[in-house]
């Protein structure tokens, strides 16, 4: 869940700021659209990631490996989000002109 919400306000962003910004580059879109949403992707991230680190150290046996797979999809989601959606985007982006003209 982590990882479409926030990969959705970064493409909204990226979205946002296509006519609004003074880089032209589409990596320089990308890289002001993910500095503007970075410190509100970590602090979300850091805010659920202490809670469930506190579940996974006070919570008992099935409250221990909820908890767990919560930290690694929480993990994984942010990472995800941060390091891959963009550059697949960009990626799609120098690969398919038909893709690129759609999406201008």
């Amino acid at each position: 869940g982590y990882s479409i919400n926030d990969t959705i306000v970064i493409f909204d962003r990226i979205r946002e700021n296509k006519d609004h910004i003074t880089p032209t580059t589409l990596r320089g879109i990308i890289n002001e659209s993910l500095n503007a949403t970075l410190s509100r992707t970590i602090i979300t991230t850091l805010t659920v990631f202490f809670v469930v680190l506190a579940i996974f150290f006070k919570g008992g046996g099935t409250l221990h490996d909820f908890a767990f797979a919560l930290i690694v999809g929480c993990i994984s989601g942010t990472y995800s989000t941060l390091f891959i959606a963009t550059p697949v985007y960009i990626f799609l982006h120098n690969r398919w002109p038909a893709w690129q003209k759609k999406f201008k």
